[in-house]
C-alpha cells in the first residue's frame, strides 16, 4: 500500500496551488494523509475527488467548514499497521514519550503544525512522521512531503521528497 503524506499546505495564503511533484503522486498513491491545516475546503476537495482514500484532521488554522468534515484526530489500518493523524503534538522536546503515552496503540503516528520534517520511534510508542510542508518551508531549506509503503506490518520506503524552490 503506497502511501502520500503531507501537511500545512495552507492554501491559498502560502501558495496558490499544491506543486506539480506532489499532485503527480496521487495516481500512484492508495492512501492519501493530510496531518492539518489545510485552510481551504478546495484542497480537501481536489484530494478527494483525485485520490483512492484521504485520511486527513483539521489543524489550528483551519476553519468550521474543515471542522464540519474532518476529525482532530483520525485512525486508519493501513498495510497491516495501526496510524493515527494529528497536527500537533507540542514541543519537540519530550515529544517521543508524549505521543507513546496519547497514543499507546498506534504503531504509525503522522502530524503537522511545525513544518518541520521529523522521523523517529518512541520508546515503546509509535513511530513519529511530519511531512513537513509542501508549500510553506518557514524555516527549512525546503518544501516537503513523504512517501512510504504500507505492507505485511511493516512501514518501509519512507521517503522525504524535497521540493525545487519556486
Amino acid at each position: 500500500m503506497r502511501l502520500l503524506m503531507m501537511s500545512d499546505t495552507h492554501l491559498p495564503k502560502r501558495a496558490k496551488a499544491l506543486p506539480a511533484p506532489l499532485l503527480d503522486e496521487l495516481p500512484h498513491a492508495d492512501v492519501v494523509i493530510h496531518a492539518g491545516d489545510w485552510v481551504d475546503t478546495d484542497t480537501l476537495d481536489l484530494l478527494e475527488s483525485r485520490s483512492r482514500r484521504v485520511v486527513g484532521v483539521y489543524g489550528n488554522n483551519d476553519g468550521d467548514a474543515l471542522r464540519a468534515r474532518l476529525p482532530e484526530v483520525a485512525f486508519a489500518e493501513l498495510g497491516g499497521l495501526r496510524f493515527g493523524v494529528v497536527h500537533e503534538t507540542g514541543p519537540a522536546r519530550g515529544r517521543e514519550a508524549r505521543c507513546a503515552a496519547r497514543f499507546p496503540d498506534l504503531d504509525v503516528l503522522v502530524f503537522g503544525h511545525s513544518h518541520i520534517p521529523w522521523d523517529t520511534t518512541a520508546p515503546g510508542g509509535p513511530r513519529l512522521l511530519n511531512p513537513g510542508s509542501p508549500t510553506d518551508r518557514r524555516r527549512q531549506p525546503h518544501r516537503t512531503y513523504l512517501t512510504a509503503t504500507a505492507a505485511g506490518g511493516r512501514l518501509t520506503d519512507v521517503v522525504l521528497h524535497r521540493l525545487p524552490p519556486r
